[in-house]
């Protein structure tokens, strides 16, 4: 059976603690933009956790949602690009391959929820940070757009391990880094294919909503929003 990946947030467990922020920035090797280039807007982050707000001071609530690459089945972002850099894999991922990638920007332009990012310059790691990087993750240069994967390197890895045992996969083996950071559990990754998996029986919720769900991108993101 293919896979077809997914994830399903829970709002009404999320903290904004952004533990998720900061998982997804190691184990993917995510550069370091610095303060002057944050302040032009080019700060780079794959996941990012928004804030609203609601009611008056002093009866204000916060509500945060974690947003990352959708990994839309009508993903906008993939048929603009000129060289296939942007394309999708037969297991439903919006992948970037980052040596086909010239930097046009076309992606990032169609892309409507703001979650690629364009590598306005080569990346630096003061000492000792550089020994943090990851090995089984490519360090992107200047010049390239790079997004979240759904950790595609343990994806990979988890369906490596489970042939060479000779077994299926089971369901939550396979933990992207935000999803494995989390401590309230608001995040929950695994395979849209398997009817009884636990992201399927949550994308089935009647919580469960897409985000800007009415301009037909058909994203494989599930969010249960907050019970009153």
């Amino acid at each position: 059976m293919t896979h077809r990946w997914g994830m399903a947030v829970d709002l009404d467990r999320c903290t904004g603690c952004e533990a998720c922020v900061t998982a997804c920035r190691t184990e993917n090797n995510i550069r370091i933009a610095g303060p002057e280039q944050s302040a032009r807007g080019r700060a780079i982050a794959w996941i990012r956790v928004e804030r609203y707000y609601e009611g008056d001071f002093p009866d204000v609530r916060v509500k945060f949602r974690p947003v990352m690459c959708q990994q839309c089945d009508a993903a906008p972002c993939e048929p603009v690009c000129p060289t296939y850099a942007s394309h999708h894999t037969d297991e439903g991922l919006n992948a970037q391959v980052y040596n086909r990638c010239i930097g046009t920007r076309y992606c990032a332009n169609a892309c409507p929820y703001n979650v690629r990012f364009f590598n306005f310059g080569n990346p630096v790691w003061d000492r000792p940070l550089e020994l943090s990087l990851n090995p089984d993750v490519s360090v992107r240069e200047v010049g390239v757009v790079e997004k979240c994967t759904f950790c595609v390197q343990r994806i990979n890895a988890g369906k490596e391990q489970a042939k060479a045992e000779n077994r299926e996969l089971k369901d939550g083996e396979i933990k992207p880094a935000c999803v494995q950071s989390c401590p309230t559990s608001a995040l929950v990754f695994g395979d849209l294919n398997d009817p009884e998996s636990e992201v399927s029986r949550l994308s089935r919720s009647s919580r469960g909503t897409k985000l800007l769900e009415d301009l037909g991108t058909l994203p494989k993101v599930t969010y249960l929003q907050r019970q009153s």
